[in-house]
């Protein structure tokens, strides 16, 4: 990849990061347009689960090997191979006329968002100084809550004012710009060819050649999972994405239920998915001055196991008063915030070689998919079953334990592995 311009380097880098928040966007317009959807389409709650996390089937299928092969296919190319196929499923899922077409084409935006979130990062790496990399990348480590809360800001005033296909059209042609704006200014980092030479003494030799880049994708494949370094950090990112994004996904259609105008809806929960921006970067502070990544894991942990248990607790078990049960949601989701910064620190200790890096954070991403996918159902299915919600707290406290579990074991792991170099 050719040197960017010093002056050009910190705006391509904020490109590349407002392309990531553009296709977390996609993730996150779900959520306010649920009550439209339902009423448009006939939905039933437990199929709004699933079209709030079918967008993560492709993380959850092809996480890790995306990662590993996206040096292969190149960084900015993949980013706008991603952003493509978001602005394309956005503006045909605008036109779906019943769920299995919406269900489909959010699994086709879960493949466009995975292939923008993976190289980001090692894009932004290569774009900023050494010395600006870890602030960079704490900006970054944000953009999932921030594309959150403006989707569930600007989602209820586009619906109000149009409707749920407008703003499925409206994020299409924002996707279409981000590429665009990548494309002019992103400078382009093309993968290394294989030497023709090798090429040559394969075929002499009368074996079938088979890239450098292919032995290399394999290689750290099976360098990734064979470590328990990488699986310790992508099951405690799923024990924390998957009550997340049940928990934000699902306000909006809980605070309309109990008769919350649709304005202050948005308003309410995109605070609650902001303030998770400010557990992200606390984290990263609090890393830079040294404290020691599991108990940061524990506390996230803990915080979210105890606010929702107040958020969401029944009037049967003293439930407390909304403005209290806000401030929990406000702290479940802030104070959770401090484990994906963590966890993303951890990867660069935990993964087997400096090779392994970009596959343990596909790795994580896949994981994080899978949570996210499986999350919001269950919740969905337990509220349906209990005719309410206040057995939330419950099944969000219980992917807390397990996130307990793993800190645990991470913090033994830790004494024993030195960092990667």
């Amino acid at each position: 990849m050719s040197e960017p311009a010093p002056n050009s380097a910190p705006a391509a880098a904020a490109i590349v990061i407002g392309a990531g928040v553009c296709a977390a966007l996609h993730v996150g317009k779900l959520a306010p347009a649920i009550g439209a959807l339902q009423a448009a389409l006939d939905l039933t709650l437990l199929q709004a689960g699933f079209l709030l996390s079918t967008v993560q089937a492709a993380g959850m299928a092809l996480g890790v090997a995306l990662g590993a092969v996206a040096d292969g296919l190149g960084l900015r190319r993949s980013l706008l191979l991603g952003l493509a196929i978001l602005a394309a499923a956005s503006a045909a899922g605008g036109a779906a006329d019943g769920a299995a077409a919406l269900l489909a084409l959010r699994a086709l935006e879960g493949l466009g968002f995975l292939l923008v979130v993976l190289p980001a990062p090692g894009l932004v790496r290569q774009l900023v100084p050494p010395q600006r990399v870890s602030l960079m990348l704490g900006v970054w480590g944000a953009y999932m809550p921030g594309a959150t809360a403006l989707a569930l800001l600007l989602g209820p005033a586009v619906i109000g004012a149009w409707s749920w296909r407008a703003w499925w059209w409206t994020l299409a042609a924002v996707t279409a710009a981000a590429a665009v704006a990548v494309w002019r200014g992103v400078p382009d980092a093309r993968p290394a060819e294989a030497p023709r030479e090798a090429s040559d003494a394969r075929h002499a030799a009368g074996r079938p050649f088979v890239p450098a880049a292919a032995r290399r994708w394999g290689a750290r494949l099976r360098e990734t999972l064979g470590h328990p370094g990488p699986w310790l950090v992508a099951t405690a990112f799923a024990m924390y994405s998957s009550q997340w994004l049940a928990v934000i996904g699902f306000l909006p259609t809980i605070y309309a239920a109990a008769g919350v105008s649709a304005a202050a809806t948005g308003v309410l929960t995109a605070g609650a998915a902001a303030v998770n921006i400010v557990g992200n970067l606390l984290a990263g502070r609090a890393l830079h001055h040294g404290a020691r990544q599991p108990v940061l894991l524990a506390t996230g942990y803990i915080a979210m196991a105890l606010a929702a248990a107040l958020a969401f607790a029944g009037p049967a078990d003293g439930g407390a008063p909304p403005w209290l049960r806000y401030v929990a949601v406000l702290a479940f989701s802030m104070l959770g915030g401090l484990i994906p910064a963590t966890l993303f620190s951890l990867a660069v200790r935990l993964a087997p070689s400096p090779q392994t890096l970009s596959s343990t954070v596909g790795w994580m991403q896949q994981w994080s998919s899978f949570g996210q996918f499986a999350g919001p159902p269950l919740v969905a299915a337990v509220a349906s079953a209990a005719g309410g919600w206040h057995w939330t707290g419950a099944v969000t406290g219980a992917f807390s334990v397990a996130g307990l579990g793993l800190a645990v074991l991470i913090a033994r792991r830790l004494a024993r592995t030195a960092p990667v170099g």
